[in-house]
């Protein structure tokens, strides 16, 4: 029934794409939302050099046999090494779905993702940088609404506004987000006019999660009201979870502070902490506004085909309407 552009473009069997989430999308992770009809995402930025990064390609598909991609990260502060190598290794390794996202269009590599026929998605904020992107031949534009965790960009526009101004403006399928952590959700995004969907926080609290079950079950308990922005003082704003290390980074930039000082409480080092040890103070982690419909902690499996099950119950009962 969800057979979309999206689906036939990247040859997955539901509309979903596992987020990015840096440290937490590992090779096991990316692969096992693959498996379970998505399009699982692996995070470029986490790896120090080529050779690990090869590796963790090689590993993905030692797991899978089904289409993952892998993100290209722009931010500049999150580029251990160059992109260029990144996409060197994408080529070497025969990977066939890039996605970028970041401050900017990937001027410098568009080119060569059009060379290696590489399908191309630019995950972006707007309108505006999805005309741009379209432009330079992304083949597939993602856009998420104010409500998404991680990265919200400058506009501040929520998913019912910006899914359909996207959808109106590019002729390019779009992949939408912000909010999505069950089958309504997922019908209201589709009903929207994109052709997928994108999810990243409904995806912590699942039993194949690499996070401690502290966090998880805090994840659980958590309501709408449980996240908040910050470092937006530096130009990169993030929705994440409200815990002590958020609302320290909070005060230390009402406070005017350093950079440096503002780097070392949201440091990736302090989350991994978190995420490996249940300490639910140490660290930031990127959480939307959704968390506060998250109520299980189900297999990936199990959490995508309910929410398939649950969005054509909704649709089937309409349409008898």
């Amino acid at each position: 029934m969800f057979q979309t552009k999206v689906t036939e473009i990247l040859g997955i069997k539901y509309p979903i794409v596992g987020g990015a989430m840096m440290w937490i999308t590992t090779p096991e992770f990316v692969a096992t939302v693959s498996n379970a009809g998505g399009l699982g995402v692996l995070a470029s930025a986490i790896y120090q050099s080529r050779e690990e990064f090869a590796d963790a390609i090689d590993h993905v598909n030692d797991l899978t046999d089904k289409p993952f991609a892998v993100n290209i990260n722009l931010f500049p502060m999150m580029r251990p090494i160059d992109n260029n190598d990144y996409v060197d290794v994408l080529i070497e390794k025969g990977v066939k779905i890039v996605e970028t996202s970041g401050h900017s269009a990937p001027d410098d590599l568009c080119a060569r993702f059009k060379e290696a026929g590489i399908t191309w998605i630019h995950k972006c904020v707007g309108v505006r940088y999805a005309l741009k992107v379209q432009n330079m031949g992304a083949d597939i534009v993602t856009v998420v609404g104010y409500e998404n965790g991680g990265a919200t960009g400058k506009l501040d526009i929520g998913t019912l506004v910006i899914v359909p101004r996207v959808v109106e403006s590019v002729k390019v399928p779009v992949i939408g987000g912000g909010g999505v952590t069950d089958g309504r959700a997922f019908l209201a995004v589709l009903a929207l006019g994109a052709q997928g969907i994108i999810m990243g926080t409904r995806l912590l609290a699942t039993q194949e999660a690499p996070i401690h079950e502290n966090l998880k079950q805090a994840l659980v308990q958590a309501d709408e009201l449980d996240t908040m922005l910050i470092m937006r003082s530096i130009g990169a704003t993030h929705r994440v979870w409200t815990n002590t290390a958020a609302k320290e980074c909070a005060e230390l930039e009402a406070d005017n502070a350093e950079l440096s000082e503002i780097l070392k409480v949201v440091a990736g080092e302090e989350s991994k902490a978190m995420y490996k040890q249940g300490t639910l103070d140490t660290g930031i982690i990127s959480c939307g506004q959704g968390v506060g419909i998250i109520h299980d902690i189900p297999t990936v499996k199990d959490l995508f085909n309910g929410i398939i099950s649950q969005a054509t119950n909704i649709a089937n009962g309409l349409a008898s309407v």
